[in-house]
């Protein structure tokens, strides 16, 4: 199995949702005692969400950056950003080091397609909702995509930051978002990408008439299978046709 590297902390409640989950595939694909090969870079999400507040996003680049190249340097074979705002900073995270960079909008893109689907919902922090660099990458995977009035854009940002990444699951916040869910399949919105990897922690299948796509946990299943792609043909090949 390749060596899966995690630029984590942003949060950490999510992060460790990723590790779970990593394990939780790894043990169901290959069976037994087996569990994930990663290497993890924490970072303070305190000083990240100051950069993303300041609009500093280049120093918070740099930081990712070179996240990315310690993984690499500690025998990572691909890099996965765990938070879909920081996504914002891939293509800079992806050409500081020689390894793949597994995008998480690919990963969600592929598995709404694979569904039927094209006219989803997105709820995220406001960045991932409003900015282009995600919601364009999900329209150029071929979805439609429409996000929450301004509002509900305030609500679930807020809710992300002020109780989710702290570790807070209030009944209250989860009767909130889905009100937001309903008005976004009023709109036409055939599924709900919860577009923020903490939303997992409040929000699942159960609490939504139409499909929901976790984007962390689809992450984490495209890390495995990418982590496992290479040795599963090494063990179908026998040496002699190597």
């Amino acid at each position: 199995m390749k060596t899966i590297g995690l630029i984590g902390g942003m949060s950490w409640e999510s992060t460790a949702e990723y590790y779970r989950l990593l394990n939780e595939f790894t043990r169901d694909r290959l069976g037994g005692l087996h569990s994930a090969r990663c290497v993890l870079y924490s970072l303070d999400f305190a000083e990240i969400e100051q950069l993303q507040v300041q609009g500093r996003w280049a120093d918070a680049g740099e930081i990712l950056a070179a996240a990315a190249q310690s993984l690499e340097a500690a025998g990572a074979d691909l890099v996965l950003i765990c938070t879909n705002t920081m996504h914002k900073l891939a293509d800079v995270v992806g050409a500081a080091v020689s390894i793949p960079l597994l995008h998480l909008a690919d990963a969600t893109a592929d598995a709404v397609r694979a569904s039927g689907l094209r006219r989803v919902g997105l709820l995220g922090t406001a960045f991932t909702m409003e900015q282009d660099f995600y919601r364009g990458r999900l329209e150029a995977g071929g979805l439609d995509v429409s996000i929450p009035d301004a509002e509900g854009r305030a609500l679930v940002h807020q809710v992300i930051y002020e109780e989710l990444c702290l570790g807070i699951v209030r009944e209250e916040s989860r009767t909130a978002y889905q009100k937001v869910i309903k008005d976004l399949i009023a709109a036409g919105a055939e599924g709900i990408i919860l577009g923020c990897t903490e939303i997992e922690l409040l929000i699942g299948p159960g609490d939504s008439p139409v499909p929901v796509f976790p984007t962390a946990r689809l992450h984490a299943e495209a890390a495995v299978d990418a982590a496992l792609s290479d040795a599963q043909n090494d063990t179908a090949t026998t040496p002699a046709s190597r």
